[in-house]
């Protein structure tokens, strides 16, 4: 029988679920869409999202919050892991964020107002899961000055309660004006990102990232799968769309101990299973015959 036809088994202590976001519309998407010169512009230096990306019409980051919220992933979700640049900060506190924002000396807003001219009252860091933000979720790097991040200062005064720990330093190095990532380069630094998120302790999180980033890195899967699976996994995100996947480790890089299974206590004796009971016997009866002959 074909294999893989049948459905496959893995322990759960062994699999992560992840929740994929793409950043909601931001300006550079507008006049790219229709000038791809548009990203070579200074202009749309680490982009800001449109008013369409924030409210209007029946999508984006306010129909995605009430989406997490309505389907109870909200409750579920244990980190969020945003690239490093404007928009995708913006969709993330936007989404996975608290409400609104009171001003009171014991809790740090999660965003302040109008943050990268959003138009927004500031955001709550109450009830919402920590957001920390990594580089290794970027965008492209190079070339282009909307994946340009700013300055980790800059972003801690709009995000004041967003993690920027594992950030590599304040201003960005990893962006280069002539020398922008192969498609190659993005998927094996998403590789790396993959492994890292299974080094977390967190068994479900939501990465919000970018186009580019989510094809090169999902393209790397799935090749062991129905070829609709494949295309499932591996097809381009659309503006602030979410899919959950499951990422299995199947090397060993995870070293946290199963917490739903148990061992059954078995007692010694004839209450052994039937088949536990048979193979120590015909072991048993083995070893007399040796130690006879």
């Amino acid at each position: 029988m074909d294999s893989s036809c049948c459905p496959s088994l893995f322990p759960l202590h062994r699999c992560k679920t992840i929740h994929l976001v793409r950043h909601a519309q931001g300006i550079h998407n507008v006049e790219g869409d229709k000038n791809y010169k548009v990203y070579m512009s200074p202009e749309y230096f680490d982009a800001h999202l449109t008013q369409l990306g924030w409210r209007q019409l029946s999508y984006q980051v306010d129909n995605l919050r009430k989406h997490v919220h309505a389907s109870g992933l909200i409750k579920k979700i244990d980190l969020v892991v945003t690239s490093p640049l404007l928009r995708t900060i913006q969709t993330a506190v936007g989404v996975f964020g608290g409400d609104g924002y009171s001003d009171r000396m014991d809790i740090v807003p999660l965003m302040v107002a109008n943050a990268g001219n959003s138009d927004r009252d500031a955001i709550s860091s109450l009830d919402c899961p920590p957001i920390v933000a990594a580089e290794l979720c970027r965008e492209h790097l190079g070339v282009h000055p909307c994946d340009k991040r700013r300055s980790v200062s800059e972003y801690q005064y709009l995000f004041p309660a967003v993690d920027f720990s594992l950030m590599e330093s304040d201003e960005d190095i990893l962006w280069k004006a002539d020398v922008r990532e192969t498609k190659e380069e993005v998927a094996a630094r998403g590789m790396t990102f993959m492994k890292w998120l299974f080094t977390r302790k967190e068994k479900e999180i939501a990465v919000v990232s970018h186009s580019g980033f989510l094809f090169h890195t999902l393209t790397a899967f799935g090749n062991e799968c129905h070829p609709l699976v494949k295309k499932e996994i591996s097809s381009h995100f659309a503006n602030c769309e979410l899919r959950s996947m499951t990422i299995v480790d199947k090397g060993m890089i995870g070293s946290d101990p199963p917490t739903a299974n148990y061992p059954g206590k078995i007692p010694s004796g004839p209450d052994l299973p039937s088949e536990a009971a048979d193979e120590k016997d015909e072991k048993k009866d083995t070893s007399n015959s040796l130690h006879q002959s």
